[in-house]
């Protein structure tokens, strides 16, 4: 499996990246309640109208992704895509003008690092005009506690090496 994904923010999950693909990307309809209710179920039934505290919402997530992971057994690579970032997903109906500037794309064999290794650069743009607003849309709702609740579940690291072969 490829698992392409278009880095951004998110108006949920802070950000947008590797790990949710594999969690609300892969996930059925009834999945992605599933997950946005952090597990709340009603008589056998998905309720959408259920949101989940914050951390337990990003914390399905991960524990989604983990699942996926699990059923590829290591036959899975990562691809973020880090241009036209915005605050906002492309999921969304009327997003935001992309405010970052591009920064490139990243590949791993690890959807933890990859994402994090993205979450590190946009803390690293720090003579983007854009940075403040992406940042901020990822701190207020606690984005990378999706990246933390993965490494707890063991399926990747926030360990990583960044290699640039632009100039290779």
């Amino acid at each position: 499996m490829i698992v392409l994904s278009h880095f951004k923010g998110h108006p949920m999950g802070g950000y947008g990246g590797a790990l949710k693909q594999l969690s609300i990307g892969c996930a059925s309809s009834e999945g992605k309640s599933y997950i946005h209710s952090g597990g709340y179920t009603k008589d056998q039934h998905i309720v959408w109208d259920h949101c989940a505290p914050q951390d337990q919402f990003l914390e399905s997530m991960a524990d989604a992704a983990s699942s996926v992971v699990k059923y590829f057994n290591g036959k899975i690579m990562y691809i973020n895509v880090m241009k036209n970032m915005s605050v906002d997903c492309d999921c969304c109906a009327v997003a935001e003008d992309p405010c970052l500037k591009d920064i490139g794309i990243l590949a791993s064999l690890d959807p933890i690092a990859i994402d994090q290794a993205c979450i590190d650069l946009v803390y690293a743009a720090k003579d983007d005009k854009g940075q403040k607003h992406f940042i901020e849309r990822i701190e207020t709702r606690h984005g990378v506690h999706t990246i933390e609740a993965a490494a707890e579940l063991g399926f990747g690291s926030r360990d990583y090496e960044l290699i640039d072969i632009t100039n290779e």
